[in-house]
C-alpha cells in the first residue's frame, strides 16, 4: 500500500465524475460554480484573498494552492506570505457591519511528508497581507473589483512587536501601523517589509 504524499495537478474543470466506468453529466466545474461562488462567503472569500495576493505578485498560477502548508503563498523570491481576510458585509443577513479584525494566531507547522506537528508555535510567513475588502453597499459589493480592496502588509517581526493581542488585530491598530496601499503596489510594499 502506497500512502506516500500525492502530487497535486492543475485541473481544467472539464474533468467529468465517474459512475460505472463511464462519465456523467457533471463536470469538476460544476463543483467549483456550486461550491465557491459565494465568494462573499468568509472561507471563500479567504481564498479569493489569496488568489488575488498571488496574482498581484506573479506566482504561478499552474501550482495547485497547498492548503497545508505553513503559510498561504511564497513569492519567486522565497517570501512566506500569511494572507488574511476581513470585510464589513457577509453573504447573510446583517443588522450592523462586521467588525474588522484579523487573526494573527502562532501555529505549529505540519510537516505533510511526516504527517507531524512541529513542537514549537511561532508565525511561520515572513510577511503578513491584511486584505480589506472596504465596501459598504450589498447592492454593488464585488469582491473580484480589486478597486473595493485595501491592503495592509506588516512584516512578521512588526506583527511579533504588536501589543496589544498577540491573538488578532483590527482596522484601527493595522492603521497605526502602516497605511492601506492598492492591487499595483503590494508586489513593492511586500518587498520592502520582507527587509525588515
Amino acid at each position: 500500500m502506497d500512502l506516500n504524499c500525492i502530487n497535486t495537478e492543475l485541473k481544467s474543470g472539464n474533468e467529468k465524475l465517474i459512475f460505472n466506468g463511464k462519465n456523467i453529466d457533471f463536470s469538476l466545474l460544476d463543483f467549483w460554480k456550486w461550491s465557491v461562488s459565494d465568494i462573499l462567503s468568509n472561507a471563500t472569500r479567504g481564498k479569493l484573498a489569496e488568489f488575488i495576493v498571488a496574482t498581484a505578485l506573479d506566482i504561478d498560477l499552474k501550482i495547485p494552492r497547498n492548503e497545508w502548508q505553513a503559510y498561504d503563498l511564497i513569492t519567486k523570491n522565497k517570501i512566506k506570505l500569511e494572507i488574511k481576510s476581513s470585510a464589513y458585509l457577509q453573504s447573510w443577513f446583517q443588522k450592523k457591519y462586521s467588525n474588522i479584525i484579523f487573526s494573527i494566531k502562532e501555529s505549529k507547522e505540519w510537516d505533510s511528508k511526516t504527517n507531524m506537528l512541529s513542537k514549537e508555535s511561532k508565525r511561520q510567513a515572513d510577511v503578513y497581507v491584511f486584505c480589506f475588502l472596504n465596501h459598504k453597499d450589498k447592492k454593488t459589493v464585488n469582491p473580484l473589483d480589486l478597486n473595493q480592496w485595501e491592503f495592509y502588509i506588516l512584516s512578521t517581526k512588526e506583527v511579533n512587536n504588536y501589543k496589544r493581542s498577540k491573538l488578532s488585530i483590527n482596522l484601527e491598530s493595522l492603521k497605526k501601523l502602516t497605511n492601506p496601499i492598492d492591487y499595483e503596489n503590494i508586489k513593492n510594499e511586500i518587498d520592502k517589509k520582507a527587509l525588515i
